[in-house]
């Protein structure tokens, strides 16, 4: 007799493989599994390890992700279908779920509006709907016993009138009140003096260029802001013309001056000093002046020393590179080059005898041929094994041999740039030196290599007037200083490492601690900066010690002292402990100013040097002179 129930096509019939029923799902986020199935076992969660990358890379590339959702209850991912979406579409528009409802059909009058006479029902009326209710009736009774019982209280009928009360009235009448702890009572005002007296004394009234020059006067700088006048009697004195107007500003002044309490600290000077430690606590250190090595005629320019310690060379602008024995101070050899030295080093590997001279466009390679003589021998072997390549390579420079007369003086290779030359420096090893040449293009710097007699251009445009480069002393970096920046280069990556800012106006000279990770730039407007390379690009420390400009700065081998030459013809000669721990700052001390260069052209210090081993410091000046302190 009834017809057979069928459900709704478009509502899927509910999923019941979890048997958990309606609770919140919450409640099995910490187990493995997720609820019962129809047998009783575990429904265990998909493995679900996705990460977010996972998350975005699934949105990125499945076409079906924004229309995938996860079923609590099973923990699956289910795709809806084309119905589903519609469905959420509508209801997020706020229509009706079912497709084919019609929320606009004709309303249907069931009942009529007209009355009838008939009623609809003609059942007689109940007896309770005339009588009062006995509901009704008992809840009264109920509430009137409470309220003779007093458990009910009537309300209270609202007090509309505001309270007042007294803010202070529980203050300690004693205390001070906290804005007024710091009330600083207004400044009185002066009390009036005879020049203000109608009949003053005469000798404060003012004569008549006395007046004038009051008139004058700024009214700031006036003694008195009004004229002292005498009169008989106080009846014949008038009314104060500026009255009104110096109230007011009293008024303003008592109003528009902050005043305020200023808590005084008192702090000794003496502790704002850094504690450092004593000079004489940091022997050793260069002191006196030992050796004077006289015999340039102009002022010598550069320094470099031999790897053993034993040889000293100087160029000067006397067109000369002279060989000194250090201890003896005595000139072993003079050298004629025909030019301006502006740089010479002597090659810091302690097997060769070889030292690079920077003269006009060319550097020098020379075996000055002293000490031993198996070892200026056994470099002449080396430089003349070499054999040419069978094709010939494009070089920016030229490798000459020397001639005859150039071979019998010590000249052994010329290496001929298209620029004047101002800088040479060896690598550590002693195979590769590096120059720099007056110029604005990317051919300033250049690497030579001697064994092979080849040389590059590192660099692919200019980034500035380099002033001088440096090797690292251990690892592959190389250091450029131009100007204003310390650029930092890795030379087995062909990369910038670092860019170090100076803060100085134009960089001289530089130097690197033999640990590699601290270099010192001296700049001609009279600072030495200090880097730490591990701790940032700005300097660690600026030191501004000399009056003038820095020539020269350098670093001793082993002794933790570093030294700079200035126009003003000092060499300060610093403390500079570098300490394994990193955690722990460099320490720098001043600890002596060596004097003895005479000041010629204005010019003072020109190169400074640390001998290898002994804490021994050469200085090279404008006087013509160079100066061993020891």
């Amino acid at each position: 007799p009834y017809p057979a129930l069928t459900p709704l096509p478009s509502a899927p019939l509910q999923d019941i493989r979890n048997t958990v029923g309606n609770i919140p799902m919450e409640w099995y986020q910490d187990f493995p599994h997720i609820g019962y199935n129809l047998e009783g076992k575990r429904i265990y969660k998909p493995i679900r390890n996705k990460d977010e990358l996972d998350m975005f890379l699934e949105k990125m590339e499945n076409p079906d992700y924004w229309r995938t959702v996860q079923d609590k209850m099973t923990g699956a991912d289910i795709k809806l279908t084309d119905e589903q979406v519609d469905l959420v579409h509508r209801l997020q528009k706020g229509q009706f779920g079912d497709v084919h409802f019609n929320p606009y059909e004709p309303a249907v009058d069931f009942f009529t509006h007209e009355v009838m006479i008939h009623p609809v029902t003609n059942r007689p009326a109940d007896k309770r709907s005339f009588i009062p209710s006995l509901i009704e009736k008992e809840k009264v009774s109920k509430l009137v016993h409470a309220i003779k019982m007093g458990w009910i209280k009537p309300r209270k009928p609202k007090d509309d009138t505001p309270t007042y009360y007294d803010l202070w009235a529980h203050e300690d009448p004693n205390s001070i009140l906290g804005r007024h702890k710091m009330h600083v009572p207004a400044p009185k005002m002066k009390l009036p003096g005879h020049e203000e007296s109608y009949n003053p004394p005469p000798e404060y009234l003012l004569s008549e260029e006395e007046k004038l020059a009051w008139e004058q006067q700024e009214p700031a700088e006036r003694k008195l802001n009004f004229v002292p006048q005498q009169y008989q009697c106080l009846r014949a004195v008038p009314a104060y013309s500026r009255f009104i107007h110096e109230r007011f500003e009293r008024c303003l002044d008592l109003y528009l001056c902050p005043r305020q309490r200023k808590m005084r600290v008192n702090v000794d000077p003496e502790d704002l000093i850094p504690k450092l430690p004593k000079p004489r606590d940091l022997q050793p250190f260069p002191t006196t002046q030992a050796l004077v090595y006289r015999g340039h005629t102009s002022l010598v320019r550069c320094l470099s020393i031999s790897p053993s310690g034993q040889w000293l060379v100087s160029g000067s602008d006397d067109c000369t590179v002279r060989f000194w024995e250090v201890c003896t101070a005595r000139c072993m050899k003079t050298l004629p080059v025909g030019g301006v030295v502006k740089s010479v080093a002597w090659n810091p590997n302690p097997t060769i005898c070889l030292v690079a001279i920077c003269v006009e466009q060319s550097v020098l390679l020379v075996n000055p041929c002293l000490g031993d003589k198996l070892l200026y021998g056994a470099t002449d072997q080396l430089l003349e094994s070499y054999v040419a390549p069978e094709e010939e390579r494009v070089q920016p420079v030229q490798w000459v041999m020397a001639t005859m007369e150039e071979h019998s003086k010590g000249v052994r290779l010329v290496i001929q740039h298209s620029k004047a030359v101002k800088q040479v420096t060896w690598h550590g090893k002693g195979d590769y030196f590096a120059s720099v040449v007056s110029d604005n293009s990317n051919m300033q710097v250049l690497i030579h290599q001697t064994s092979k007699r080849w040389s590059q251009n590192p660099f692919r445009k200019s980034k500035g007037l380099v002033q001088c480069v440096l090797f690292h002393p251990i690892r592959p970096y190389f250091f450029v200083a131009t100007q204003r920046y310390v650029r930092v280069y890795n030379l087995l990556k062909q990369e910038l490492t670092k860019k170090l800012m100076t803060n100085c106006k134009w960089v001289s000279s530089m130097a690197i601690h033999p640990g590699g990770d601290n270099i010192i730039c001296g700049s001609y407007d009279s600072k030495l900066a200090w880097f730490d390379l591990d701790l940032s690009t700005r300097p660690y420390q600026l030191l501004r010690h000399h009056k003038k400009a820095l020539r020269s700065v350098a670093f001793h081998k082993h002794y933790p002292l570093f030294a700079s030459g200035s126009d003003d013809g000092t060499v300060i000669v610093c403390h500079g402990m570098v300490y394994n721990d990193l955690l722990q700052n460099p320490l720098l001390v001043p600890v002596k100013v060596l004097k003895g260069h005479v000041l010629t052209l204005d010019l003072g210090v020109l190169d400074v040097l640390f001998h290898p081993t002994q804490p021994w410091v050469f200085s090279s000046g404008a006087d013509g002179t160079v100066r061993l302190y020891t």
